[in-house]
């Protein structure tokens, strides 16, 4: 799509919210495709200190890059009202880290770091952060902080101000530098999200995942698999502790063997998850979003244990779409048990993919020549990991 359709759209998204008046028909709600969020950075919606490049752009998303310091804090926290992000660093702030040249963040401390990326959203739009596939993958738990919003990684519609990461290795230590990205965000128009009832439809129409039934309750449930079928026999992987420091810009960098140890399958298909330990583990089902439609992963529900399967849970447009290449793609669970030990069985619920539709078809799609690293996945590691 050329510069002058963005531009057009962005014309009808303005009077659609008010801005400039007229009688425009109203647009559809849902998740903003790439073009439409191209549309938002050329009118300025999105802006940057750095010019933000196409590479940032992904089907249903944008990459958001770290600027150029760290600030070491005593404790997470979020501003209020009366404290915005930047009088709270002043108060709980320890110590402040050039990231110029490279800086490392150590585990179990809790670092802020201002972006390099600012919005002004227009009143009808908001947004929603998740960390990127990556970094989940890494245990680098990240969150996106607004200058006096109430909540993690939610920005309301019509918010105008600087964004903040919010970042706390827990297992390995990262080097990052200005322009490492480890987040996304999401931009939506009203309400996205499909109905139970909408949901089987697209399932029925789609065969949203694999498998002879789809259990659809508040989004459609995905199994962990701890069969070994794969024929090596690995079901996951659990994280060494005490390693070296990972470059968060270096894929392909580090052996696995020195950051990971291998879980074989067992005769009884069960797997205990040690408190505090992090594992690296794989659904039972492929799943499959249309290009129609983004997913997310919902991180926790302490309804089916105590545990935590996914960091990182947005799924793009064209993830596991077979003419996109990626027929039979899995998702990745990164499982944390908390306080106590928890036993998982084989094709045991462990979480629940929600589906959201997009305003209109993205421009590009997972996995079709964009770079996507996890089309058609397995079990997978990060992509900083060879054998």
């Amino acid at each position: 799509m050329g510069m002058m359709r963005h531009m057009e759209r962005q014309d009808e998204m303005s009077r659609d919210e008010g801005e400039t008046g007229g009688n425009a028909p109203q647009m559809p709600d849902g998740l903003l495709p790439a073009q439409a969020l191209r549309g938002l950075i050329a009118a300025g919606h999105i802006s940057a200190r750095e010019p933000i490049s196409a590479g940032q752009v992904q089907p249903a998303s944008l990459d958001l890059r770290l600027g150029d310091v760290a600030y070491r804090v005593r404790a997470s926290f979020l501003p209020t009202a009366r404290m915005s992000v930047e009088a709270k660093l002043s108060a709980f702030g320890l110590h402040e880290i050039s990231l110029a040249g490279g800086a490392v963040l150590e585990t179990g401390c809790v670092y802020v770091v201002p972006l390099q990326e600012r919005l002004s959203l227009p009143s009808g739009i908001s947004a929603a952060a998740n960390p990127k596939s990556s970094t989940g993958r890494l245990d680098v738990f990240t969150r996106i902080i607004t200058s006096t919003g109430p909540a993690f990684d939610q920005i309301p519609a019509g918010y105008d101000g600087p964004l903040y990461a919010e970042i706390c290795p827990q297992t390995f230590p990262v080097l990052v530098r200005p322009g490492t990205m480890l987040a996304q965000i999401r931009f939506r128009r009203g309400e996205a999200e499909n109905t139970d009832a909408q949901l089987a439809q697209l399932h029925r129409e789609q065969r949203l995942i694999s498998g002879d039934t789809a259990d659809i309750a508040d989004g459609i449930a995905l199994s962990v698999d701890l069969s070994g079928e794969s024929g090596s026999g690995i079901i996951g992987y659990r994280a060494k502790r005490h390693t070296g420091v990972v470059d968060m810009d270096l894929p392909g960098g580090f052996p696995t063997e020195e950051f990971w140890e291998p879980i074989h399958s067992l005769k009884d298909r069960r797997l205990i998850l040690d408190p505090d330990q992090f594992y690296i583990l794989a659904s039972k089902e492929a799943v499959h979003v249309p290009p129609t439609h983004a997913a997310e992963m919902v991180p926790f529900n302490p309804l089916v244990g105590e545990f935590r399967v996914h960091y990182a849970g947005f799924l793009d447009p064209g993830f596991g779409h077979e003419a996109a290449g990626g027929a039979g793609s899995r998702v990745v669970l990164e499982v944390r048990s908390h306080k106590v030990p928890f036993i998982l069985e084989d094709g045991q619920i462990v979480g629940r993919v929600i589906y959201e539709q997009l305003t209109e078809i993205p421009d590009q799609i997972y996995g079709m020549g964009i770079g996507s690293n996890y089309q058609a996945q397995g079990l997978k590691l990060s992509k900083h990991f060879r054998d």
